[in-house]
């Protein structure tokens, strides 16, 4: 009879990964004196920073999403430094303008991809004045 696998760390039914943390000795000594230990301190922090950091993660990682399918379809089109460096500034009308001579299917999936990066940032002319 084949002996079963040994269990790994963690609590894998409920998703639980042990992984390697490196802190500075005061650090860890913070965490110990905490309630519930080391890791109910990380995790009410982890989540603490999602729930503040939550609309920003979510534009910067449109902007990287549209970046990158900008980057494989359009890499070498007309305007393309210009159109990116608008995506990061969330530039939508100067986006869209140096994209004027693209495919217009690119076009669209592109500003589809931005449209949360670019609703949030406030419009160039706000900037300005």
């Amino acid at each position: 009879a084949a002996a079963p696998a040994p269990r790994g760390r963690g609590r894998p039914r409920l998703g639980v990964v042990a992984r390697e943390v490196t802190l500075l000795p005061e650090h860890w000594d913070w965490l110990a004196a905490q309630p519930g230990g080391a890791s109910v301190a990380l995790r009410k922090l982890v989540h603490e920073a999602r729930r503040q950091s939550g609309d920003s993660d979510r534009v910067r990682l449109a902007r990287e999403r549209a970046y990158h399918v900008m980057s494989a379809l359009a890499g070498d089109l007309p305007g393309f430094e210009e159109a990116s460096r608008a995506l990061f500034t969330g530039d939508q009308g100067g986006l869209a303008a140096q994209m004027a001579s693209w495919p217009p299917d690119v076009r669209a999936y592109v500003l589809d991809l931005a449209g949360t990066s670019l609703e949030a940032a406030p419009h160039r002319q706000d900037k300005e004045n």
